[in-house]
């Protein structure tokens, strides 16, 4: 039986921009953004994943960490349906405060996948679209 899967995700934010992981959905051939993050793990706090994640992800500490809400989130990828309750965090770093805006990064736990800043404003067009979704209403101008 399917089971619904915890995630904390985060929204670095940098001068009208947020960092975001490249995807591809072979099935729809969709190109999408998604909030860099992922699993909480059994007895972890969802802070507590978030910073993790960005360790194993990008290797880079947080400094600041503040949740924004927490969204369900019912998706299909590949093909196959996907069950989520995303908590949703504001985070800060020096790391990523130093990252261009114009480079790129390589996903360390996922080589085919990059982190990038993208403008808000191009996610609120939906030139591309920021999974999962509601997350939107979170980016300031």
């Amino acid at each position: 039986m399917p089971s619904i899967r915890n995630i904390a995700v985060a929204l670095p934010a940098k001068d009208g921009h947020i960092l975001v992981q490249t995807g591809y959905d072979s099935v729809k051939g969709q190109h999408f953004y998604r909030a860099l993050g992922g699993g909480i793990e059994f007895g972890e706090l969802a802070a507590d994943a978030v910073r993790r994640e960005f360790q194993e992800e990008l290797g880079v500490e947080l400094d600041d960490v503040e949740l924004l809400d927490v969204v369900e989130n019912i998706f299909d990828y590949e093909g196959a349906t996907g069950h989520e309750i995303v908590h949703v965090f504001a985070v800060g770093s020096a790391a990523l405060a130093n990252m261009t805006l114009g480079g790129t990064r390589s996903i360390l736990d996922e080589p085919d996948s990059t982190a990038l800043w993208v403008s808000v404003d191009s996610l609120r067009r939906g030139e591309v679209p920021l999974f999962p979704a509601g997350l939107l209403k979170h980016l300031a101008g």
